[in-house]
């Protein structure tokens, strides 16, 4: 409760949960008005600047780029959580055994990670999206996301749970016959909850930012919308050469926003967790 009441004093922090929690009510509350059998409706030419028709303007195709915008961010929220999800659970499991058990399961964990962080995920990323031409959906992205985004989570999960596996309450669990499982979900994972959370807000932030690179480059999800693939159609079809700011901007904006109040989050969190950094 105590460091909940320091995070709530942190200026850094009431921005970011404030900045990040208008993004989602914007996603949420926006979707309730926005039909998705309409999002391809035309309401005008190609690249008409915002009117009252269209707030924010037409794309390409004459499609009213609003409604395409709040359904696009809902989109890409949800690929960032659940690909955050994915990530931080494989990555926190792996790292808690690895340092906690130690020896030849430390060594293997360690060896598979080493493997994953030597390739580049956006690189794995794109390979797996190309090959998958057809049935590239919101959830098989984001899962594709979480698999291969979990490695420094495990690396770092498993450095604190390899200095904890020493500690006097530990031993004392041990004594007592708790078994592995036990002390891992009971003994050591609570003083590591609020590591995780972070953890996770950083995975989110990559999830979102993921899903926007491959989408740009025409990899990403088949017969939806996100902000990457408004992004996509943008510079696809000229939109930044015809001056048609409002085809792109908005994403860009959008997209920026969220991944800053995550940052945000995170920096002002670490300050209050960290006592190092609190000194």
């Amino acid at each position: 409760m105590k460091l909940l009441r320091n995070l709530l004093k942190q200026p850094a922090f009431m921005f970011g949960a404030g900045l990040f929690l208008l993004t989602m009510l914007l996603a949420i509350i926006g979707n309730f008005f926005v039909d998705p059998t309409t999002l391809n409706d035309t309401v005008g030419g190609s690249y008409n600047p915002p009117s009252g028709a269209a707030l924010l303007g037409t794309d390409h195709l004459g499609r009213n780029i609003l409604p395409m915008l709040i359904s696009g961010l809902g989109s890409s929220l949800y690929v960032g959580f659940l690909a955050g999800i994915i990530a931080t659970t494989i990555g926190t499991l792996l790292g808690l055994i690895a340092g906690f058990v130690g020896g030849w399961i430390d060594d293997f964990i360690n060896m598979i990670t080493n493997l994953f962080l030597v390739i580049p995920i956006f690189v794995v990323l794109l390979l797996i999206s190309s090959v998958m031409e057809d049935g590239r959906s919101l959830n098989l992205i984001a899962v594709i996301i979480g698999l291969t985004a979990w490695t420094w989570t495990t690396r770092a999960v498993r450095a604190q749970s390899s200095s904890l596996k020493s500690r006097d309450h530990i031993s004392l669990a041990r004594i007592n016959g708790d078994s592995t499982l036990r002390i891992l979900l009971v003994h050591i994972l609570p003083y590591l909850a609020s590591y995780v959370f972070m953890v996770f807000i950083i995975q989110l932030a990559t999830g979102i930012l993921m899903e926007a690179s491959i989408s740009m480059i025409g990899l990403g999800p088949q017969g939806g919308i996100s902000l990457g693939i408004i992004l996509n159609e943008a510079n696809s079809n000229n939109a930044l050469l015809d001056g048609a700011w409002w085809a792109f901007m908005p994403a860009a904006f959008l997209t920026t926003i969220i991944v800053f109040a995550l940052y945000t989050l995170n920096t002002s969190m670490e300050g209050v967790f960290n006592p190092r950094l609190r000194k």
